[in-house]
């Protein structure tokens, strides 16, 4: 039998041959690559997976003016009486002189005044005022204190100072806006003697384990004035007038107001109150 024998080109037998298998290549390369199985399933982000709608933060009307206490908040002082106060030392009414609004230290009465309530976290607003006719210096003029956890009888627990510090020179962690003797204020915006200056903190108070010690330190932020003194410092116990700072365990403490002592002129207060917080 005689073999097949093409009339046509060699190379035109050859490129008809492999057209089919050019074109599959062409196609193959031309298709979308394989989504892996994993990258199918998932779910495309949407602006709802991370929206909070619940629950809803409680409503609070804020005072009608600047400083002026919140719907939520517990009125300390309002210009009327001191009914929320007792003596810090033995807890028998608050014997400061109340008058036009205010209330001023009595430096013939019986010392510090507390609150009746107990605190452990707050926000506490509280406006004070050093007289016009103020005489003395450093320490010995116009000195109180914001004890912000009261934990015993006269200065123990944690004092944010009250002092003139217009133009009156003194150690710097015992100025007014300090953490006495533990922390400096960051600037002074002192106002001159005889006008209103305001402090509002925010106060964590330390936690302690069953036997004592020392689980969470307290941390304080303080504005004074409207002007950030203190920048959620973390103190290092109780504030002393000499000695290493200390912790000692407590659940919940009064708010103190201290009666230094100094001869200097007896300062004022007025419109505190204080928002528990968890």
């Amino acid at each position: 039998m005689r073999p097949f024998r093409s009339s046509a080109p060699l190379a035109l037998v050859v490129l008809f041959a492999s057209t089919p298998f050019i074109a599959t290549q062409r196609a193959l390369a031309q298709a979308p690559a394989a989504t892996p199985a994993s990258q199918t399933t998932a779910a495309k982000p949407k602006p709802e997976d991370t929206e909070i709608w619940s629950p809803e933060p409680k409503i609070v009307t804020p005072g009608a003016t600047a400083g002026a206490p919140p719907s939520d908040a517990i009125v300390l002082f309002d210009g009327k009486n001191l009914d929320e106060w007792v003596m810090n030392r033995d807890k028998s009414p608050a014997d400061w002189i109340v008058a036009n609004g205010i209330v001023t230290v009595n430096k013939q009465g019986r010392g510090n005044i507390e609150t009746k309530r107990t605190f452990k976290n707050y926000q506490l607003h509280v406006e004070w005022r050093i007289p016009e006719n103020i005489t003395g210096t450093s320490q010995a003029r116009g000195n109180s204190g914001v004890f912000l956890a009261s934990t015993g009888p006269g200065d123990d627990g944690y004092e944010l100072q009250v002092l003139d510090s217009y133009n009156n020179k003194t150690y710097v962690n015992g100025q007014a806006g300090s953490i006495y003797k533990q922390s400096p204020p960051l600037v002074n915006p002192n106002r001159k003697p005889g006008e209103w200056q305001t402090y509002d903190v925010a106060w964590t108070a330390p936690t302690f384990n069953s036997d004592g010690s020392l689980k969470t330190p307290a941390y304080v932020t303080v504005f004074f004035n409207g002007v950030l003194v203190q920048n959620d410092f973390e103190l290092k116990g109780q504030t002393l007038y000499i000695g290493t700072p200390f912790y000692k365990a407590y659940t919940s403490a009064p708010i103190k107001l201290q009666a230094h002592g100094d001869k200097s002129e007896p300062i004022s207060f007025r419109n505190i109150w204080v928002r528990e917080l968890p």
